[in-house]
């Protein structure tokens, strides 16, 4: 039977769809089923990364219903980063497993990692362009990937639809990723990582050194891809506007080279909105944007010369 957390947390689209286990139902034909609960589309559980003999990470448990999109928080070393290369597999875990849609990545071989994969959308802090390819060949790669026969006209229609949906026309196709403004780059990394029709969106900082108005057409086009796309999303940011803006819910991690022994490195998990409430001065300190305890340390460090 779930747990009450579980029938709670995400109990949005229960109406439509019933989806927890032990959920007696009955049926259009009146069959009475009993269900099994679905599981999160990601599920993080004790992880733990560690490099150099360094704690980045120790700990870290949540869940990511299906649907919903969390924003993960903090300031510069927290391993907001390092979760998300966690989260895939491009970083091992020292400790703990990540699930993906109940499956554990750790358990897979590579071949079996790499079909995971194209279920997973990623827009990298840069973009990551391949610098060789033409931006219409780097929106076709993740497809090509999934299914190397696809016709040619039917990946230049793909990339055409999926450059409009950007903000951006067709014959951007043909220019090479040096011809384009970052935040053209950026916006042709969303076109790239929607090209694989994704279940799960991963964006690391997406509207990292852009000016404010293209910041909010990073925004925006998060809004509609959680929107039209019915996809779940993880945006790693340490932008409060973005994070308000396109998440249901803040995870905030903190450093653990400033965590006492035994304190849990995630500090706030609820509401996008209900952030300003918190009582952790930890949390409060981060969303206004105060120094806080950082300016006691570099006096104290002073004093101590």
């Amino acid at each position: 039977m779930a747990d009450q957390e579980d029938l709670y947390q995400d109990d949005s689209s229960a109406a439509e769809e019933p989806q927890w286990e032990g959920q007696v139902y009955t049926s259009a034909d009146g069959t009475r089923r009993v269900l099994r609960r679905r599981p999160p589309v990601l599920e993080a559980c004790g992880l733990g990364v560690r490099i150099g003999g360094r704690a980045i990470l120790e700990g870290i448990s949540f869940k990511v219903r299906k649907g919903e999109t969390v924003a993960i928080i903090g300031e510069s070393g927290c391993g907001k980063t390092v979760f998300l290369k966690t989260a895939i597999r491009l970083m091992t875990p020292t400790e703990g497993t990540v699930l993906f849609s109940g499956i554990d990545l750790g358990k897979l071989n590579g071949r079996q990692l790499s079909e995971v994969r194209c279920r997973i959308g990623f827009v990298f802090q840069q973009a990551a362009l391949f610098d060789s390819m033409t931006i219409g060949e780097n929106i076709m790669f993740p497809i090509l990937q999934q299914n190397p026969r696809t016709p040619l006209k039917e990946l230049n229609d793909r990339v055409a639809e999926l450059l409009y949906e950007v903000g951006m026309t067709p014959d951007v196709a043909r220019r090479m990723p040096v011809e384009l403004s970052g935040g053209m780059r950026k916006r042709v990394g969303f076109a790239r990582a929607l090209a694989g029709n994704p279940e799960l969106m991963l964006y690391d900082e997406p509207t990292t050194g852009l000016d404010p108005i293209m910041s909010d057409v990073i925004n925006e086009l998060m809004v509609r891809v959680r929107d039209n796309h019915k996809v779940t999303g993880i945006v790693v940011t340490h932008d409060m506007k973005s994070a308000k803006k396109v998440a249901n819910r803040i995870v905030m991690f903190y450093p653990q080279s400033r965590l006492e022994e035994g304190q849990p490195q995630i500090v706030y998990d609820g509401p996008s909105d209900e952030i300003e409430l918190s009582q952790d001065k930890r949390v409060t300190q981060f969303v206004e944007g105060e120094a806080g305890e950082r300016l006691m340390e570099m006096t104290e460090a002073q004093h101590a010369r």
